[in-house]
């Protein structure tokens, strides 16, 4: 009997001939990892410049944004682009949601979150925090991609933030704190604090810069 957890023939649990397990199976044929990363940047940078110049102040966020944000960044690199994850995954000992719950909490997002908290024009210092805050971790937890869901929930941070007058966010904090940064998602399945003071802190550094 098969198990209904055997991801045997399941081309996101497939990784690319040669590549050590280290590179998902690809349309490229790259095994190479630092080749992969170097593609990924390149076509999130083309992204981050085609989202950035179209999305208005006044614009709602939806799902299918995400989605076709997810499809025009990684769409000729992988054939699951866009679509929602169908393996469970995890961080260490945390598990993300399960897949079969993604399309119920992605809905959820839809209609009930992101209305509630963009577009985030008007907002104060103290709102956007919250919002954001709130969007990160409810989308980080969800994990609904099978790749990339850290690199577009930031992309979908700064698109917030632009909403709100702010200067594009510099995450240099995030990235020096992985681990108070990855504490503060997991206990943002009871509260949001955590990580609104680490999203306080990415708005204080982002002014300086911009000061600077």
């Amino acid at each position: 009997m098969t198990s209904r957890y055997d991801t045997t023939g399941n081309v996101e649990a497939e990784f690319q001939p040669g590549s050590d397990g280290r590179v998902l199976v690809n349309k490229l044929g790259v095994s190479d990892l630092d080749e992969m990363d170097d593609i990924e940047l390149d076509l999130l940078n083309r992204l981050h410049e085609y989202v950035v110049g179209s999305f208005q102040a006044d614009q709602r966020i939806t799902i299918a944004d995400l989605r076709e944000w997810h499809r025009r960044w990684l769409g000729n690199v992988y054939v699951w682009a866009g679509r929602y994850r169908t393996l469970n995954m995890g961080k260490g000992e945390f598990q993300f949601a399960a897949s079969r719950r993604i399309p119920m909490l992605m809905d959820d997002l839809d209609t009930r979150i992101l209305p509630s908290l963009t577009p985030c024009s008007g907002f104060s210092e103290d709102q956007l925090s919250e919002a954001i805050a709130i969007v990160h971790v409810e989308l980080i937890l969800i994990h609904p991609f099978r790749e990339g869901n850290g690199r577009l929930s930031r992309l979908l941070a700064n698109v917030m933030a632009l909403q709100a007058g702010w200067p594009e966010l510099d995450y240099t904090t995030w990235d020096k704190c992985r681990n108070e940064y990855f504490s503060a998602i997991q206990m943002g399945t009871s509260d949001y604090e955590p990580m609104k003071g680490l999203v306080r802190r990415v708005l204080c550094e982002t002014v300086g810069i911009a000061d600077g």
